[in-house]
C-alpha cells in the first residue's frame, strides 16, 4: 500500500502527464507544418518573403524559449491580447519548434539536385508542381531525422509550460515537491516520466522513418 505522499505524487504526475501530452501533440504537429511552409518560403520564395522568413527563424532560434513564453503570456496583455496559459504555451512551442523545423526542411530542399527540376519540367510540370510533387516528398524523407530530433527536444522543453502557470508534468511535480519538501524523490520520478515519453517517441519516429524509407534513397 502506497503512503499518502506517493499516492498524491502518482495522481498529480499522471494528471500532469495528460496535460503534457495535450501540449506536445498539437505543438509537434503545428511545428512541423509551420516548418514545412517557412522552409519552402526560405528555399524558394522571392527576396522579400525569404528575408521575412529568415528573420522569423533567426528571432525564434536566437532567443530563449522561456522569454518567448513570458512575452506571449505576460507581455501581450499590455497591448490588449490575452491568451490562456495553455494557448500561450502551445503557441510558443509551435513558433519556436517551427523555426528549427524550417531549417531542417530548408537544408533538405536545397540538397535535392537541380536535375530533379529539369526532369520534372521535361515531363511538363510547372515550377509549383515540381516543388510540391517532386522536391518536397524527397526533402521530407531527408529532413525526417532532424525533424524527429526536434520533436524529442519539444517533449523535454514542454516542461517550461509551468512558468506561464500551465500545470503540466513538471509543474505538478514541483507543487508536490514544495508541499512535502521532497525534491530529490519527486524530480527523479519526473525524470523517469520524461525518459518514458522520449523512449516511446523514439520508437514511433523510427517506425515512421522505416515506413517512409525508399530502398537506395539517401543510403550509402
Amino acid at each position: 500500500m502506497l503512503s499518502p505522499f506517493y499516492q498524491e505524487l502518482v495522481s498529480s504526475l499522471n494528471r500532469g502527464l495528460l496535460m503534457s501530452l495535450y501540449l506536445i501533440i498539437p505543438s509537434a504537429v503545428g511545428g512541423i507544418l509551420l516548418g514545412i511552409i517557412v522552409g519552402c518560403f526560405r528555399a524558394f520564395g522571392n527576396t522579400f518573403v525569404r528575408k521575412m522568413c529568415d528573420t522569423y527563424a533567426a528571432i525564434f532560434r536566437g532567443t530563449p524559449l522561456v522569454v518567448q513564453l513570458f512575452i506571449l503570456y505576460f507581455g501581450l496583455p499590455n497591448i490588449g491580447i490575452c491568451l490562456s496559459s495553455y494557448t500561450a504555451a502551445v503557441l510558443g512551442f509551435v513558433l519556436c519548434s517551427g523555426a528549427y523545423q524550417s531549417e531542417y526542411i530548408r537544408g533538405a530542399l536545397l540538397s535535392i539536385k537541380q536535375n530533379q527540376y529539369s526532369a520534372a519540367q521535361a515531363l511538363g510540370f510547372s515550377r509549383f508542381q515540381s516543388i510540391v510533387w517532386i522536391i518536397i516528398p524527397q526533402a521530407l524523407r531527408k529532413a525526417l531525422p532532424g525533424c524527429s530530433n526536434e520533436i524529442i527536444y519539444l517533449i523535454k522543453y514542454s516542461s517550461l509550460a509551468y512558468v506561464v502557470t500551465c500545470m503540466e508534468l513538471t509543474g505538478e511535480g514541483k507543487a508536490i515537491a514544495t508541499e512535502y519538501f521532497r525534491f530529490t524523490e519527486v524530480f527523479a520520478v519526473i525524470g523517469l516520466y520524461y525518459l518514458l515519453l522520449v523512449s516511446l517517441a523514439i520508437l514511433v519516429l523510427k517506425k515512421v522513418e522505416k515506413a517512409t524509407l525508399i530502398p537506395g534513397f539517401g543510403q550509402f
